[in-house]
């Protein structure tokens, strides 16, 4: 058997604040999916990218409870350019989304930035420096 991996799933307390999120991100995502319970998008390269709100997971999972303290994992997003990161974060913190870690030359090489999505899950922003 080999696994491969597919799909990245988020839960979500509220699917259209989220989804303005990873649209601002650039996501591709179709507007009728705000008033969805689950929504999936494709990625390039071939993966997806899926948000469940609390109420779809709960629907089979009754116990269910969101996770507390500081994210363990996170979405980690490819720029252009170590410009491109710089004017990403800008745009999406002018435009109210919250920064975590402002943009910086990191020792393995690369620009990097964090912002948080609606729900907390930490969105890194990535280039390879020159």
């Amino acid at each position: 058997m080999t696994l491969h991996i597919d799909v990245f799933e988020l839960v979500v307390t509220d699917m259209a604040k989220s989804l303005a999120f990873y649209r601002a991100l650039g996501v591709s995502i179709p507007a009728s999916a705000d008033t969805e319970p689950h929504v999936d998008v494709p990625l390039p390269g071939g993966l997806r990218l899926a948000f469940d709100t609390v109420e779809t997971i709960r629907s089979f999972h009754p116990g269910w409870q969101a996770p507390t303290g500081s994210p363990r994992a996170s979405l980690a997003f490819r720029c252009d350019s170590p410009t491109e990161v710089d004017e990403v974060y800008a745009r999406m913190t002018k435009d109210g989304w919250k920064g975590e870690l402002a943009p910086f030359d990191a020792f393995w090489g690369q620009r990097y930035a964090t912002l948080h999505d609606p729900d907390g899950n930490g969105v890194d922003l990535f280039a390879a420096l020159p």
